[in-house]
């Protein structure tokens, strides 16, 4: 597949199971996250690779910040059970670094396009992704178990593995109307 067919196309599978990207394929998408735009060539990321027991641990780990946070048995069972939405997963960590001429916003922007990166070097492969996020990326037990200092940001969770449902090849063009000016 060709690098705009690829992005032209780009979408999220949300239903992921096996096989999972092997450690070839693992290796480039890692190799294509670390090619993400650098300010700075600071690399303000860290990538937290979970699939087998790691895929346990951290069901165990929101299981106990659900619990922590007294947020009930239906969220507890939730946040066990999320995690096995994917064979493989890849938290991505933006490792906010203090430096004069690169802001602390590019840092975490230069972090979020890493798994854009690698989302897509997962699709060129063959395989499918979602990027999710929402409030584990904030929460105190998850941050201090994926080991987040103080001003780390944890960007998003990228599940992959292989779709379990044919999506179309193409997807219709954008309508850019309410999304260019021409300047």
């Amino acid at each position: 597949m060709d690098a705009l067919t690829l992005l032209l196309n780009r979408r999220s599978a949300s239903r992921l199971t096996t096989p999972a990207p092997d450690n070839e394929a693992l290796n480039t998408i890692l190799q294509a996250g670390m090619r993400a735009p650098d300010h700075g060539a600071l690399k303000p990321w860290h990538f937290v690779v979970m699939q087998n027991e790691g895929i346990e641990r951290f069901s165990q780990l929101l299981h106990k910040a659900a619990v922590v946070g007294n947020l009930g048995p239906e969220v507890e069972e939730k946040a066990k059970n999320a995690p096995f939405r994917a064979p493989l997963i890849i938290t991505v960590i933006a490792k906010v670094k203090d430096h004069p001429k690169v802001p602390e916003w590019e840092q975490v922007v230069a972090a979020g396009c890493s798994v854009q990166a690698m989302q897509m070097a997962a699709v060129a492969q063959g395989f499918g992704g979602i990027w999710r996020s929402g409030s584990w990326t904030h929460d105190a037990v998850v941050r201090e178990g994926l080991g987040c200092g103080e001003h780390d940001q944890i960007i998003g969770f990228l599940y992959l593995g292989t779709p379990a449902l044919k999506a179309p090849m193409t997807v219709s063009p954008a309508d850019l109307t309410d999304f260019v000016t021409y300047f």
